[in-house]
C-alpha cells in the first residue's frame, strides 16, 4: 500500500510539472517539462537523502560522541531500531535551538534520522526515545522515500511555477496570456502542496502508532509533542522557512504560525496525536504523561531527566 502511495504521488507531482510546463510552452514545454521530472525523480530517488540533510546541515554522531547527550541519543536510537528489526540508521545531529527531528533515506537499508540539539535540549531521555521510534516507524513503513522525494519534486514545481512570471504562458493564437501566468505562479505550488499535506497528515498518525509499539512508551512520545510544538513557535528554524517545501519531514511543524489542523496543514494537530496516544497508552494499562503534564511545556515534574541533566 505505500509502495502504491508513493508512486500515486510522484505521478502526479510529475503530472503537475508536465501541466504547468505545456501552459506556459505548449508541447514543447510540456517535454521539456516531463523529461526534467524524470531525471529529478531519479535524481531525488538516489540524493534527496543527501540533499536534505545538507540543507539542515546535519553531521553525524556516533556513541563515542564527546557530549553526554548525543552518546545516549545514538545508542538508544540503535537500540531501538534493533527492537524494530530494522538495519542499524545512520544518525545526525544538526545544530539548531528548534527541538524537532526527521527521518530520510530510500529504504530501511539507506535510512538516517536526524535530531536537532533542541530536542536533545529539553526532552527526556525517554521523550527522545519515543521521537526517535516515530522516526523509526516513518522508515519502517517506507514513508521517508514518499517524504524525501515529495520534498524535492514539489521544490521544484514551485520554480517552474516562478517562471511562469517571466515567461508569460501562451494562448492557441500564440498570444501571451500574462494572467495565466500570474495563476500558474499561484496555483501549482498551492496544488503540489495540498498534495503533500493529505498525505502527511495520515502518514504522521500511523508512525505514531507504530513508533509507539516500538517504543513501548506512548506516553513519552505523547509528551514530547507537547513540547516539540511549545519550543517550536518560540524558536524559529531558518533553514526550514527558507525551503517550506521540507517542513513535512519533521514530527512537528517547523514554520511559524502554522499549528492549526486544517486543509493548509502539514501535520495533524497535536491535541489529537496526543489523543491517540493516550487510547494507546490505556490498551498498554498506562496513564499518559500528558495528562499528568505541569508548566508552559508539559514537562513532569516528577519524571526524570536523562544522563545530560
Amino acid at each position: 500500500m505505500n509502495q502504491l502511495k508513493t508512486f500515486v504521488l510522484i505521478a502526479g507531482l510529475t503530472a503537475l510539472f508536465g501541466g504547468v510546463g505545456y501552459l506556459i510552452g505548449g508541447a514543447g514545454g510540456m517535454m521539456i517539462a516531463l523529461v526534467v521530472a524524470a531525471a529529478m525523480n531519479l535524481f531525488a530517488y538516489w540524493n534527496a537523502d543527501k540533499m536534505v540533510l545538507s540543507h539542515f546541515h546535519a553531521q553525524p554522531a556516533d556513541p563515542r560522541h564527546p557530549d553526554a547527550s548525543v552518546r545516549a541519543y545514538v545508542i538508544d536510537t540503535l537500540d531501538l531500531a534493533e527492537r524494530a528489526g530494522l538495519p542499524p540508521p545512520k544518525v545526525y545531529i544538526i545544530d539548531n535551538p528548534q527541538p524537532n527531528a526527521f527521518a530520510t533515506g530510500r529504504d530501511p537499508a539507506h535510512a538516517a534520522v536526524a535530531a536537532t540539539t533542541g530536542l536533545l535540549g529539553v526532552l527526556t531521555r525517554e521523550e527522545i526515545r519515543g521521537v526517535m521510534a516515530h522516526e523509526l516507524a516513518h522508515v519502517k513503513n517506507r514513508d521517508t522515500l514518499t517524504m524525501t522525494v515529495t520534498a524535492t519534486i514539489a521544490g521544484a514545481i514551485a520554480m517552474l511555477a516562478n517562471f511562469a512570471f517571466f515567461l508569460s504562458p501562451r494562448d492557441g493564437n500564440g498570444n501571451s496570456n500574462p494572467l495565466a501566468g500570474i495563476l500558474i505562479m499561484l496555483l501549482a505550488p498551492l496544488a503540489a502542496s495540498l498534495v503533500q499535506m493529505a498525505i502527511s497528515r495520515a502518514r504522521e498518525y500511523e508512525a505514531d502508532r507504530i513508533g509507539a509499539e516500538i517504543g513501548g512508551e506512548p506516553e513519552a512520545l505523547a509528551s514530547a509533542l507537547q513540547k516539540i510544538e511549545a519550543f517550536a513557535r518560540q524558536r524559529p528554524n531558518v533553514d526550514a522557512e527558507r525551503n517550506p517545501a521540507m517542513a513535512h519531514l519533521f514530527i512537528i511543524n517547523p514554520l511559524a504560525g502554522r499549528g492549526a489542523d486544517n486543509l493548509f496543514s502539514t501535520h495533524p494537530n497535536t491535541k489529537n496525536r496526543i489523543a491517540q496516544l493516550t487510547d494507546l497508552a490505556r490498551r498498554f494499562g498506562r496513564q499518559t504523561i500528558a495528562a499528568e503534564t505541569s508548566g508552559p511545556w508539559g514537562q513532569a515534574p516528577s519524571r526524570k531527566r536523562g544522563p545530560w541533566g
